[in-house]
């Protein structure tokens, strides 16, 4: 399918060092970016649907990076259906899981883990809910798991593992199991900070920097968070990205995004929600974490939006997460909610209000285009002006 939007007044690349590309148009073809900027009526006559944004901005798709997926689209933690096709409506494309440690009954041998991750790594493939990508399966870091276990399950095309939910008897027996994760190729994840659940314990920063994960989840706090003098220098002399979580501290979320600027790592700073928890379900999660950081700072609202779009994608190694030729064609339209007291989308964000959506697109397609179900509605009119697809993607 080719699909375009025009009249944007506004792009946002997901790019915070360059935060807005030039012209009012995006052109998509077979699921990729073909071309930002301007397009003649040629090029927009030969689109299968054309959106016209009324004067809106369009950003990527934003890319949760802490999602509690199980299978399909069910959290039996709040038990829950539809959760996902419900995020979507809040302007989230892609979820990745962190890990599938919700499942009821979930095994804790070194076979069960291998294979749940397996199989949620593959139920994923070929199914979006709501047009959502999940990349499913994150394998549990458990003992007894050994190098040879690793590399089995990634040429099963499992990339994820989270240490933090095992049956580990200390923070010190994560050490070894991310790096021999690590080394057959996995992006390596860790709850950091206070026990969250019963059975958990607390994960400190010195136990961060020793067990040294690509990623560190909900640094700010799940829900507590760790030292404060941390955050410094998890900043300064590491390579670990701080991922920060709307289920935390707003005050070390701030205190993060702060340390990340000050020692030029704010290209590891990313925001996702670690939800569905015992903070419930969230589909406007990744936005109040946007708006909290952007109205309370000096930060600009581009910074925010790029800290859950295309800084996550830099650290995930994926294709989406900017708006930009050759990228996934994962976009949303977004405006100033009616009845709010700023004109466009990102001065809403500065003034601490959630922009309103009015489409989204994935993978190409439009998932749906006037308003979304979640979020007031746009005050310009964002509609399909021409389509060739028997669909009104209301």
């Amino acid at each position: 399918m080719r699909v375009g939007v025009t009249n944007l007044a506004t792009i946002v690349t997901g790019d915070w060092r360059a935060g807005l590309a030039d012209g009012d148009t995006i052109l998509m073809d077979g699921g990729l970016i073909e071309k930002v900027g301007a397009a003649d009526a040629a090029e927009l006559e030969r689109c299968d649907v054309v959106i016209d944004a009324g004067g809106a901005t369009a950003i990527p798709g934003l890319i949760d990076s802490q999602v509690h997926i199980t299978f399909g689209d069910f959290t039996p933690r709040q038990n829950t259906v539809g959760f996902l096709s419900s995020y979507l409506h809040g302007g989230t494309t892609t979820s990745i899981s962190a890990s599938e440690v919700h499942v009821p009954g979930r095994p804790s041998d070194p076979q069960g883990v291998k294979a749940l991750a397996v199989a949620a790594h593959k139920c994923f493939k070929d199914y979006r809910p709501g047009g959502m990508l999940v990349h499913g399966g994150s394998i549990i870091l458990e003992p007894g798991l050994t190098a040879d276990d690793f590399a089995e399950i990634h040429a099963d095309g499992v990339w994820l593992a989270k240490a933090g939910f095992g049956a580990v008897g200390a923070a010190s027996e994560y050490v070894d199991l991310v790096r021999m994760a690590r080394e057959a190729g996995l992006t390596t994840t860790l709850h950091t900070g206070g026990a969250s659940i019963p059975g958990s314990f607390p994960i400190t920063g010195q136990d961060l920097l020793d067990i040294d994960p690509h990623v560190s989840f909900h640094i700010n706090g799940g829900p507590v968070a760790i030292a404060d003098e941390y955050f410094e220098i998890v900043a300064r002399d590491t390579g670990i990205a701080m991922q920060v979580c709307t289920a935390g501290n707003l005050r070390t979320t701030i205190l993060c995004a702060e340390m990340a600027r000050a020692h030029a790592a704010f290209d590891r700073f990313l925001i996702a929600t670690d939800t569905p928890t015992g903070s419930g379900i969230m589909p406007l999660g990744m936005i109040y974490t946007m708006i909290q950081i952007a109205s309370l700072t000096d930060f600009d609202p581009v910074e925010m939006i790029a800290a859950a779009t295309g800084n996550v994608a830099k650290v995930y190694g994926l294709n989406s997460g900017f708006i930009r030729a050759g990228c996934d064609a994962d976009l949303v339209i977004v405006d100033a909610p009616l009845g709010g007291t700023k004109g466009t989308a990102l001065e809403a964000m500065k003034n601490g209000d959630p922009f309103a959506i009015g489409a989204v697109i994935t993978d190409g397609v439009p998932r749906f285009v006037g308003r979304s179900r979640n979020t007031p509605p746009t005050t310009r009119t964002v509609a399909v002006a021409r389509s060739n697809v028997v669909s009104t993607f209301a």
